[in-house]
């Protein structure tokens, strides 16, 4: 039985601006540019009942709380804190799967510092982390990593909850099926269609039944139903890609695209600073209202220099889909792959900057 822990900075770059800028304390704060085409990267919790949440868009986030302070992204100081952050999870054991800079999926089932528990160990850990960085993380421990996260996220902010391995079954069954992660909105509503609002509902549905309705999803949605995941921690794991995607809820034409595709660029290349590596190549991804999925891709000489590169490269590939004007598209996603070690790769002046 693995000892799992998915630890969680808490509003982490709201909280980080906090820290340093004692004016920002107790003042809800959003971490973003301002601009039509900004999303926010980070709401404080006092800003999170006004309902601003992290990638909508910032001119929402305005409307929401016109008095809420925005502070552009210091990805680089948000960099240097994650490195603490990370140190302190390697003084209790090598197997660390950072997710992005301000989470991490630990295994603790043999921790390198003696701990008469699994519980025990995230304590020390998020007193380490107050005691060095000043700030707050969350955590949870369970059996496995898909109830590790969801556990982390419960008591929120500083908080810490336990799902022990006999307590799985009562713990998921009156979850929302929409606490499951690839569960969004769309896929939320159509599990509602068949009468599942909750997990519990949704172990009522045969294997076979989820299979022929999402496929290789399906079968994935009976396992986490049951509380089943068997993927391991796995370190040391390189960024391959990053994408974000986006719905419709009415099926649209190329040249209706536009907005949702630099939103979804923007999305993407804030999600590429919260790693050192560096993506050369642009994917444009569409789906038709026939479910025909089509990619196209574009790798320039040197990295995308800045959100605004990124975002005029994939405004760019609609123009190789080579399907009737008439087509109607249900699903975008604007993406980066082919990352590099920085060292790897062609430089040029400014190439890292923000924006």
């Amino acid at each position: 039985m693995r000892k799992i822990l998915h630890i969680d900075m808490d509003a982490f770059y709201a909280s980080v601006e906090q820290r340093d800028d004692p004016a920002l304390r107790g003042r809800p704060v959003v971490v973003a540019w301002r601009g039509a085409r900004s999303v926010v990267c980070a709401a404080s919790y006092e800003a999170r009942p006004y309902g601003i949440r992290s990638a909508m868009p910032a001119v929402t986030a305005e409307r929401l709380c016109p008095h809420a302070v925005f502070v552009p992204p210091d990805f680089a100081r948000y960099k240097t804190v994650s490195r603490q952050v990370r140190e302190i999870f390697l003084e209790h054991t090598d197997l660390v799967q950072p997710l992005s800079l301000d989470e991490a999926y630990l295994d603790v089932t043999a921790p390198k510092r003696p701990s008469p528990s699994a519980t025990a160990t995230a304590e020390a850990i998020r007193a380490q982390i107050r005691q060095t960085t000043g700030l707050t993380a969350s955590a949870g421990v369970a059996p496995n990593k898909f109830l590790a996260k969801i556990a982390s996220d419960w008591r929120k902010p500083d908080g810490l909850f336990v799902v022990k391995p006999g307590q799985v079954d009562a713990f998921l069954a009156p979850l929302k099926v929409g606490l499951i992660p690839g569960v969004g909105k769309v896929m939320e509503t159509k599990l509602n269609a068949l009468g599942v609002a909750t997990v519990g509902d949704l172990r009522g549905l045969a294997r076979d039944e989820l299979e022929l309705r999402f496929g290789s999803f399906g079968a994935r949605l009976y396992q986490r139903a049951r509380g089943i995941d068997e993927r391991p921690v796995e370190p040391d794991q390189p960024v391959q890609s990053i994408s974000s995607e986006d719905t419709f809820e009415t099926d649209l034409p190329m040249d209706a695209l536009a907005p949702m595709i630099e939103r979804l660029a923007e999305k993407t290349w804030l999600a590429t600073r919260k790693t050192e590596r560096v993506g050369r190549t642009v994917v444009l991804k569409l789906k038709t209202a026939q479910f025909r999925i089509l990619t196209r891709s574009f790798t320039p000489e040197t990295p995308p220099a800045s959100q605004a590169e990124l975002t005029r490269i994939a405004l760019a590939l609609r123009a190789r889909v080579e399907l009737p004007a008439s087509t109607r598209y249900r699903l975008v996603g604007v993406g980066l792959g082919g990352f590099r070690e920085r060292e790897e790769l062609p430089m040029q002046a400014g190439l890292f900057g923000g924006g």
